[in-house]
This record gives C-alpha cells, sequence and structure tokens, in this order.
C-alpha cells in the first residue's frame, strides 16, 4: 500500500510538470553594457519570468511552481496584489552626466503597489504587506506606515494589463535613508531560477558591485499580454540591476574596461533554465569613440528613450561565444572623447532659506527640447512635520508665470499623513521651470527624533512623469524578439515616449532640543549623591571609639625587656 501510495504521487508530480500551464513559462536574461561620455561604464541586467497563470480569477488556487518564485507568488495571492514595483538604490543617478537610465529609481527604498478592486481594506493589506515584503528582502519595508504613504492620483498609472484610474487601490511609499547592502543584494539574487550559480547573475559579486557610483536593484511584477491579440494572458517578474563604474573611484587610472575588471569575473555559461541569454553592447558611437573586443558579427538595432541605437549582440546559447577556453570576456578601450548631447527633460530640487523656523522648496525642471513644449506631471509627497503653505505655491517659466492646467493637493494630518502635491505643467521649449512653495519647521516631541536628529531628516525625490518627443518613431506594436530593455514601458505613441525623472531628496534640519541636558543632569545628580548625601550618611552611621593615647617609647621599651625577663610590667 505504502508503495502504491508513492507511485501515485510521482504520477501526480509527473503530470503536473508536463502540463502546458508549467511548460510554457519562460525566462530571459539579458545584459546591456553602454560606454558613458563620461568614461564610465553603464550595466544592466535585465531577468524576465513570465509565469502562466491567473490566480486572481475567483477560485483559482496555484500551488506548482516551476521558474516563480513561491515566495512572491504566495505575497500576490494573498494579499490581491495587481502590480508591484519595488527598488532598492544607493547613489543619485547624474542625469546631465549618464543620461537617461532603461528604468530609472529614486535613491534609498521605493515601494508601489496596485490592488485588485476586490480588496476591501487596502491599508490594512498594503501594512501585511510592507512586513512581509520587509522579511523576503531583508528591508527595513516595516517602517512604511501611513505618516508616509500617499496615493497619487495621476503620477503612477499601472503598466501591466488594465487602465486603471481608481487611486483608492494604489499605495506609494518612499524610504529616502534606506541603506543598500549585500543583506538586500542575496535574497534578490535567490529569486532567480538559477540563482548566482549560472548565467549572467554570475558576475553578481557584491564586493565589485557596491564598490560603484551608482547602485540599484529592483523587482517588478505585472500581468502582461502573451501576445499581439492578448488571447492568452501571463504574470512578468522583472527583476533588474543598474550599477554604474566609476573611471576614478575603480583605481584602474585608465579608459579601459572589462566584464574582469568590473566584476572581477568571466562568463562561462548560460542559465540552462533560460530561454534567451544575451549581452548587448551600445556602439552606436564606435568606433569613433571606443573599440570593442571581441568583436562579433551580430547587430541589431533598438529604438530606446526615443533615440535609435546600435548593439553588437552575443548570444551566450552559442558555444562559440565562448571560444576554445569557454570563457567570455568583454574588453573595451576607449579612443577619445566626445561631446555629451544634453537629456531633453532634467529635474532638480534644494532647500533654501535660514534659520530653523520657515524655509522654501525650490523644484526646477528643465526642457531642453529647441522647438517642442510638452506638459509634465509634477508630484511631491512632503512629510508632515514640514507644514506647507500652499497659498505661496508658484511656478514661472521665463521669468513668467505658468498656471498649472491640473492641481491635486491633499493637506496632510499631524502624525497621520504626509502632504500630497500633484501638478500638470506645460514646459515651453528650451527653458527652466521653476515652482516654488513656502514652508515652516514643526517642533516634534522629544521621543519622535532619530537616533542622530542633528544630522537631518530626509524628504523623499519629487517625481516628474513626462511623455518627451521621440527623435525617431517608437515602436507600437508587440514583438517577442525585442529586448528587454526597450520593452519595459508600454509605447502607445509612436512621435512620443514615457520618462520618468527623480530628483535628490532632501536634508532638512528641524529644531532639536539640546539632548545632552539628561547627561549633564545625571552627571550633576551622581556629584551632588556622592559628595553630599553620601559623607552625610557616612557620619549618621558611623560609631565613635575614645583611644587612649600610647605610652612613651621608652616605656614600651622597658615593658619589652621586662617581658622578656618575666617580671611584672610597668603600669
Amino acid at each position: 500500500c505504502w508503495g502504491k501510495q508513492n507511485l501515485k504521487s510521482l504520477l501526480k508530480l509527473i503530470v503536473i510538470a508536463l502540463t502546458p500551464a508549467a511548460a510554457r513559462d519562460e525566462f530571459q536574461e539579458e545584459l546591456v553594457i553602454r560606454p558613458l561620455h563620461s568614461g564610465d561604464i553603464y550595466a544592466s541586467f535585465q531577468f524576465r519570468t513570465l509565469w502562466d497563470t491567473d490566480f486572481l480569477q475567483e477560485g483559482q488556487k496555484v500551488s506548482h511552481y516551476r521558474l516563480f518564485p513561491k515566495s512572491l507568488g504566495q505575497v500576490l495571492s494573498k494579499f490581491s496584489v495587481r502590480e508591484l514595483h519595488i527598488s532598492f538604490t544607493q547613489g543619485f543617478w547624474r542625469t546631465m552626466q549618464w543620461g537617461q537610465p532603461f528604468i530609472p529609481s529614486p535613491p534609498g527604498a521605493e515601494l508601489w503597489v496596485w490592488f485588485h478592486d476586490t480588496v476591501s481594506d487596502v491599508d490594512g493589506n498594503w501594512k501585511e504587506l510592507t512586513n512581509v515584503l520587509s522579511g523576503i528582502f531583508c528591508a527595513s519595508l516595516n517602517f512604511i506606515d501611513l505618516t508616509n504613504t500617499v496615493q497619487p492620483s495621476a503620477s503612477f498609472k499601472p503598466l501591466g494589463l488594465g487602465n486603471a484610474t481608481d487611486h483608492r487601490f494604489l499605495r506609494y511609499a518612499t524610504l529616502p535613508r534606506e541603506i543598500v547592502c549585500t543583506e538586500n543584494l542575496t535574497p534578490w539574487k535567490k529569486l532567480l531560477p538559477c540563482g548566482s550559480k549560472a548565467g549572467l547573475a554570475v558576475l553578481m559579486k557584491s564586493e565589485k558591485l557596491f564598490h560603484s557610483s551608482f547602485h540599484s536593484q529592483a523587482v517588478h511584477i505585472r500581468p502582461i499580454c502573451q501576445d499581439e491579440q492578448c488571447s492568452s494572458k501571463a504574470w512578468e517578474l522583472r527583476q533588474t540591476l543598474n550599477v554604474v563604474f566609476d573611471l576614478h573611484t575603480s583605481g584602474q587610472g585608465k579608459k579601459e574596461w572589462s566584464l574582469f575588471k568590473m566584476f572581477s569575473r568571466t562568463l562561462t555559461e548560460a542559465c540552462p533554465l533560460a530561454s534567451s541569454s544575451k549581452v548587448y553592447v551600445d556602439i552606436t558611437d564606435n568606433p569613433e569613440l571606443f573599440e570593442l573586443s571581441p568583436a562579433t558579427p551580430l547587430l541589431g538595432q533598438a529604438v530606446v528613450l526615443g533615440d535609435r541605437r546600435t548593439y553588437s549582440v552575443y548570444d551566450l546559447s552559442r558555444a562559440e561565444t565562448f571560444g576554445q577556453l569557454r570563457s567570455f570576456n568583454l574588453l573595451l578601450r576607449w579612443k577619445g572623447d566626445s561631446d555629451m548631447l544634453r537629456p531633453l527633460l532634467h529635474a532638480e530640487r534644494y532647500v533654501a532659506g535660514f534659520g530653523l523656523q520657515t524655509g522654501e522648496i525650490h523644484t526646477v525642471i528643465y526642457n531642453n527640447h529647441p522647438y517642442r513644449a510638452f506638459p509634465v506631471l509634477l508630484m511631491d509627497s512632503v512629510p508632515w512635520y514640514l507644514q506647507l503653505y500652499i497659498h505661496t505655491l508658484t511656478v514661472t517659466s521665463k521669468s513668467r508665470d505658468n498656471k498649472p492646467s491640473y492641481i491635486h493637493y491633499q493637506p496632510a494630518k499631524d502624525r497621520h499623513r504626509p502632504h500630497l502635491l500633484e501638478m500638470l505643467i506645460q514646459l515651453p521649449p528650451h527653458s527652466m521651470t521653476e515652482v516654488t512653495v513656502q514652508f515652516e519647521r514643526a517642533l516634534l516631541k522629544w521621543t519622535e527624533y532619530t537616533p542622530d536628529p542633528n544630522h537631518g531628516f530626509y524628504v523623499g525625490s519629487s517625481v516628474v512623469s513626462a511623455l518627451v518627443p521621440s527623435m525617431v518613431a517608437m515602436r507600437t506594436n508587440f514583438t517577442q524578439d525585442q529586448p528587454l530593455f526597450s520593452s519595459f514601458v508600454p509605447v502607445k505613441e509612436e512621435s512620443s515616449y514615457f520618462v520618468r525623472v527623480y530628483t535628490e531628496p532632501l536634508l532638512v534640519n528641524l529644531p532639536t532640543p539640546d539632548f545632552s541636558m539628561p547627561y549633564n543632569v545625571i552627571c550633576l545628580t551622581c556629584t551632588v549623591v556622592a559628595v553630599g548625601y553620601g559623607s552625610f550618611y557616612n557620619l549618621l552611621t558611623r560609631t565613635f571609639q575614645v583611644d587612649e593615647p600610647s605610652p612613651p617609647l621608652s616605656k614600651r621599651l622597658a615593658n619589652l625587656i621586662r617581658r622578656m625577663r618575666g617580671v611584672p610590667l610597668l603600669t
């Protein structure tokens, strides 16, 4: 009987493994290397896992996981998550020096989630979800609560299926002070089907990744269509890791890069579970700017961020890519310098003013297009302890008032929710638009200060979203052979492409009490107790005795001699 039960269990496992749902799961990996005009190297890893299931249907449960990580699948099912986007970033992306990244992210931790419209208690699911994700990624996401969570009305639309407009099911929060380290990278790598044992993930050595100018890792989960007619749907898990290696921090001194110098490792094989494993090198400026070795006859073109780029493609699934040594190492050698094209959209933010009572937040948005104007959507989330004077809000472009066509403002509640400000602003061509608003600093309770209050309090980055005019026609049709780095954001118009820009986080000082005063009081009190009360207590408890005067020395010597002779002592 025991043998029959084992045989039945084995047959069930074989049937499950051979079902079409399991067989249609797919995993792809790719690495994009883009030499920057500053001499730095931008490396972008992208891993995509397609899960052919739809557990959001009523009554449907999923118990088999082939490539999709079970920990994330259970999270999606339990909390009815429609889309999930989370990123951990160390450093700030320098748009004016490096251009636009493939997938932007703000410094620190960012989390925004779309819940299914059947969820009745969104805030409860949001709180439990942040605690679970905090454990999965070994991060401080449990510090996300209602005081730093907002519900954007227009800035964060779903990137997958559906055109949800009810922002009640959307939650957005940031932790600008979150520190990214190996503890966050290790669980991120374990979500990959091959882990860090094979494929492109072999290059992810913590010592090298965190010794860089910029490092960002993210997880994006959304439902997508598997074909152009959307006859079948699937869940897409996209894991991205972006890193910028600085020429000066690396200590090399020469404008020469290779996979081994960047990651201290080379590629030896593709992930056995991957249907596609490729390395792309941007050679649009080659051979004027740099030399690439080894060369490859495989070339590809893709429209990325409104520009047509040319790439050298290395297919890791082909044996000839690794050569006789079974090792693949790329070498890039610079020949000269060239001027960098300024990005069409750029933004920055800073705090002005003096003292610890009032201040002013300045957000500057640049439109570098020579003759095209386009609208941008600005979103600001300001903590409650910075009390905004919304009547002082001004928007100026070219020294003229620029009235926003749409404004959504949700005032803060002390210790309950932050400020939320969203504006739709039209940027004139080749202009600088400045948004200013005044604020007053609140006085916190002494238990609400951080362990290092004199360091200051961080305010999350502003978010600028826009459809920027494209230099070439964007591809709106659906193709399976499209590279991952150019297919993340859906394109609906050929004349424009979507860009999201994050500004710098702010560091604001608040009125801080003298936390050294308790220490001084304790020291003074202990001194008074030890000197004053200690002496008084000693006098009260000591017993006094009258001591007789000692005899003179001659008498003591005489008694000593008499004692030796056995004669009675002198009195």
